[in-house]
């Protein structure tokens, strides 16, 4: 608990009307005028001071948050890794005048951060998601940089039309191995689950708790 000490604000209040109506009804030209009203407007607040004390509030304290809990150092640098690999392609996406790559650098940006994020929660496929960041974020960010290089020339010629097309297709198979390669990634937890399921399953049937198992009528009657 905090105690908090409120002020009362009529003491001021009081005394500042007092001058005031000291000033409005007498004279204020000698020295002893200035003492009179002085002596008054002290004992007008000693006055309202004892009748209007201050108030004292106890306040309840919020209880502090849970520090966060530190990152390995190498899921910390997988992570700023990550970071600097997502600011180049959202670069990218502002850059490139395609509304269709656009959209399609965007679905890359958000599986690219699950894939990241994944070693938060499982430590075990860091292997996996740093190859992720080693190669294959990488040359999609080159060839997003080339496709960008390319497209603001603004002519399609043999060379340039042919690479562009090429890449606008490769995106698309970037978009399904992304998406292969986060799923590969729960591979594990998704077995683990499975488990979980089949075990609380047999437990179920086994004390006539599931739908239709033995003893289930017997003790739903």
């Amino acid at each position: 608990m905090r105690r908090i000490v409120k002020k009362s604000v009529l003491p001021i209040y009081a005394a500042a009307g007092m001058w005031l109506i000291y000033c409005l009804f007498f004279p204020l030209y000698a020295l002893w005028h200035f003492i009179v009203v002085i002596a008054a407007t002290a004992i007008t607040f000693a006055i309202f001071k004892k009748l209007c004390p201050d108030k004292v509030i106890e306040v309840e304290e919020p209880e502090a948050p849970e520090p966060e809990p530190e990152l390995p150092p190498e899921v910390a640098a997988l992570i700023a890794e990550g970071k600097l690999a997502m600011a180049e392609m959202d670069r990218l996406k502002n850059s490139i005048g395609n509304p269709d790559v656009k959209s399609k650098i965007t679905q890359i940006m958000i599986l690219s951060d699950k894939i990241v994020r994944h070693a938060e929660n499982d430590v075990t496929d860091l292997t996996r998601i740093r190859k992720f960041l080693n190669y294959y974020l990488p040359t999609t960010i080159k060839l997003l940089n080339a496709y960008d290089r390319m497209y603001e020339q603004g002519i399609r010629g043999e060379h340039i039309g042919g690479t562009i097309q090429r890449i606008e297709d490769m995106l698309d198979t970037i978009i399904a191995a992304y998406e292969k390669q986060l799923d590969a990634l729960f591979f594990n937890e998704a077995l683990d689950i499975e488990t979980d399921i089949e075990v609380l399953d047999t437990m179920l049937t086994r004390e006539g708790l599931k739908s239709g198992g033995p003893g289930s009528t017997l003790q739903g009657s």
